[in-house]
């Protein structure tokens, strides 16, 4: 029979865990900016996709996925409200009939210049309320996890 594990490691486990303490700054960033962008139409997860297909030739799925750093199926997930909303448009690949090329729509770089004051001008803010880390550290310390 198992031993109960001590409370004393729940403590532990709650005050020194990275996973758990960058996911609820995720999550918290994430409610931020959602709340931010909602009068542009978007939310944080759907402004990072546009600035990612905001480029000169369309995005393939597999470099878009390795981006944002999600699977196949939440990408055409995500994307589906995108393109059901006109901002983003999708053609055959003409030197890969499996895959898919991905763009902005005029609709979509049209809504994107609209959120990025809102970005801005949000990021500024959780920037100066890092305290005494730097957004450049922060962000290295983040890359290098993944």
């Amino acid at each position: 029979m198992s031993r109960p594990v001590p409370f004393e490691t729940t403590l532990e486990v709650r005050d020194a865990c990275l996973c758990l303490h960058v996911q609820r700054a995720a999550r918290a960033l994430a409610r931020r900016f959602d709340e931010a962008l909602r009068p542009a139409g978007l939310t944080n997860g759907q402004f990072s996709l546009l600035m990612a297909l905001n480029r000169p030739e369309p995005a393939r799925m597999l470099p878009l996925c390795k981006l944002l750093g999600l699977d196949r199926t939440t990408l055409i997930a995500a994307l589906k409200p995108l393109e059901r909303d006109g901002l983003v448009a999708s053609e055959g690949d003409p030197k890969d009939r499996r895959s898919r090329l991905l763009r902005l729509t005029e609709a979509g770089q049209a809504r994107l210049a609209a959120a990025l004051p809102i970005w801005r001008a949000t990021h500024a803010v959780v920037e100066a309320g890092l305290g005494g880390v730097t957004a450049e550290a922060l962000r290295a310390g983040l890359m290098a996890l993944g």
